[in-house]
């Protein structure tokens, strides 16, 4: 599976301000229950949910909060490149900077394991981190996530 299966052009949001984690969690799930067509708080909740068993952030400035949704019936992402670093709880202690929310199907386990794998293994290439640190905007951002 491929990054580009579940992102979007349109869900790679460059220079995202936000205070917190908490803020950024809440503004992803309202795009995300936007696009989805879901209640902001069924979004919200999972996620919120996924984040007490554990921080999703992975250190190295990078996140990838996910959270399994019923109502899904294929993976669905979004990119974010933050304006400005904020604490996450990362394993290595570090502020984050990049996120990519993902919203898995409920029951499909090894379509949901395929998608956060090729997510993780794109967002641990230090060129990849570059590009997306570096991007001027959504389509340098999503071009960053998605070519090979």
């Amino acid at each position: 599976m491929k990054v580009s299966d579940f992102l979007a052009p349109g869900n790679a949001l460059a220079g995202v301000r936000t205070a917190d984690k908490r803020k950024l969690l809440l503004q992803l799930s309202e795009w995300a229950a936007e696009a989805l067509d879901l209640p902001t708080e069924t979004v919200a909740e999972a996620l919120a949910k996924r984040e007490s068993l554990g921080s999703t952030g992975l250190g190295g400035g990078v996140a990838i909060p996910h959270a399994r949704l019923a109502e899904l019936k294929a993976p669905y992402g979004i990119v974010a490149q933050l304006r400005k670093a904020i604490e996450f709880e990362a394993i290595d202690g570090q502020p984050v900077d990049i996120v990519f929310l993902l919203l898995l199907p409920a029951e499909r386990a090894g379509e949901q394991l395929n998608a956060l794998a090729s997510v993780a293994r794109k967002l641990r290439e230090p060129q990849t981190l570059l590009r997306l640190r570096k991007a001027g905007g959504a389509d340098e951002l999503y071009l960053a996530m998605t070519t090979d």
